[in-house]
């Protein structure tokens, strides 16, 4: 330990190594319920490229495990600290380096909040479309270590489709630039893909090229009440069959509209089994929201209310976002799943979800991004009871092995790391895994980066 902290202190300047245990206890994990933290030795907070290249090449001769950070806003268990190990924070390396309105790009820093970088490229009438629930605190770093999504998913894409080339240390502080800075180019193995999304398990992003698109028209909304979950669905699969494209397409069932309803008195009526959100950005969003009213209406929407104007679209939108702390507002503690199933399933999604929550007798609620068929099932319970924290685990459990039989994936946007790595080898199955441990092995011989996650 001394000689680590030693080797570390000589290439790094006074206050970059955190050692006081109960500093660097704050460090130990990210925001996952259920997902295993350990202590860390040290906590470093580099500013530059050469610091976390010191960092990595005295880890790598010494075989001591490094985790990567951002913004520690993850809920999988990604970003938790392994015992003795080295948790390498990126939060100090936050510029933005470069706008280039003529390229459309932002080069960045990881420590970058996503949205500080929104309203920078705001304003130059660009815009970066990710925009994760947690967008005013989590960091670029964390959206490309997890491939991000958010709420405009359904039309602009997640955040690998925005990332176009990488600046990356590896593990053995060694530094690769992938990618590139042109519109379009395919030379070699496409790696900048491979990094997003790999948890810090295969390097450090240390620098990001990012494409940007140019500023949408403010968008506008209307909220859709529905009697039931599946006639909410029936809307939503006709929506997308009609080749419509919003901005934004979330449904939020019964047990969330009620939890919002006594957080907030926002007056959801009772009967109120779905609401459908739906948003628009085009150059006429007026007519496009009253098309799919016509469709919300024909699939039973009892209730259907158009935004007059943006602010009256906040006030729609504000009810998805109360979501999450009205669900937390329940019970003393939550578990967020992210399963993301074909859209013509969704029904199934939140039909199988209801039968899990009544089968353990658990409050479970479902907020979904309907447009990608990303559900996220937030399972409440009381963690000072070690029965509805068993029963809590093994609905969780449930849900993901629902989302597998109806076509779908384990994780749509919030990655693997501690909390389902055991479901990534039913997913993948052993091929898959074997591939993909050997990449692992060829970025990371010694298996010092971000060690127990993913596998």
């Amino acid at each position: 330990m001394s000689d680590l902290l030693g080797r570390l202190r000589a290439g790094l300047p006074e206050g970059a190594l955190l050692t006081d245990p109960d500093v660097t206890a704050a460090y130990a994990h990210d925001m996952a319920s259920f997902c295993e933290a350990g202590a860390p030795a040290v906590v470093v907070l580099p500013r530059t490229v050469e610091e976390v290249q010191h960092v990595m090449r005295t880890a790598h001769e010494l075989r001591v495990p490094v985790v990567p950070q951002g913004a520690r806003t993850g809920l999988s268990g990604a970003a938790n600290a392994t015992d003795g190990c080295v948790v390498l924070s990126l939060v100090k390396m936050d510029r933005i380096l470069e706008i280039s309105p003529v390229d459309r790009i932002a080069v960045v820093e990881p420590g970058v909040i996503n949205a500080v970088l929104s309203r920078a490229v705001n304003e130059h009438g660009l815009c970066y479309p990710p925009d994760p629930s947690s967008w005013e605190m989590c960091t670029i770093g964390g959206n490309i270590g997890t491939a991000s999504g958010g709420l405009c998913c359904v039309k602009y894409g997640v955040t690998a489709e925005y990332v176009i080339g990488l600046d990356v240390v590896l593990a053995d502080g060694r530094l690769l630039t992938t990618g590139r800075r042109t519109a379009k180019g395919v030379a070699g193995y496409d790696l900048t893909r491979l990094f997003v999304g790999s948890e810090g398990s295969l390097g450090i992003v240390v620098k990001a090229v990012l494409a940007l698109k140019p500023q949408p028209p403010a968008q506008l909304a209307l909220a859709a009440e529905f009697p039931s979950a599946a006639a909410a669905c029936d809307a939503i699969c006709t929506i997308m069959e009609r080749g419509h494209t919003p901005s934004l397409l979330e449904l939020m069932d019964r047990t969330t509209v009620r939890a919002v309803n006594a957080m907030t008195r926002m007056g959801l009526p009772d009967t109120t089994e779905a609401l459908l959100l739906c948003a628009f950005d085009t150059p006429d969003p007026a007519a496009d929201l009253a098309a799919v009213g016509e469709l919300c209406a024909a699939a039973g929407a009892t209730e259907v209310v158009p935004a007059a104007d943006a602010a009256e679209s906040e006030l729609l939108l504000q009810a998805r976002r109360s979501s999450l702390p009205a669900m937390e507002a329940i019970k003393s503690a939550t578990m967020i799943d992210d399963v993301c199933v074909p859209r013509s399933r969704l029904g199934a999604m939140i039909d199988g979800t209801a039968a899990v929550a009544e089968k353990y007798g658990l409050t479970i609620g479902v907020v979904a991004h309907a447009g990608d068929g990303n559900t996220h099932p937030v399972v409440c319970f009381d963690h000072t009871d070690p029965d509805e924290t068993r029963r809590a685990r093994e609905s969780f459990d449930a849900i993901m092995a629902l989302g597998l039989e109806l076509g779908g994936t384990i994780t749509g946007e919030h990655g693997v790391g501690v909390l389902k790595k055991d479901w990534l080898a039913r997913e993948l199955g052993e091929v898959g895994v074997e591939l993909q441990r050997g990449i692992k092995a060829a970025f990371d011989p010694h298996g010092i980066l971000n060690p127990g996650k993913l596998f």
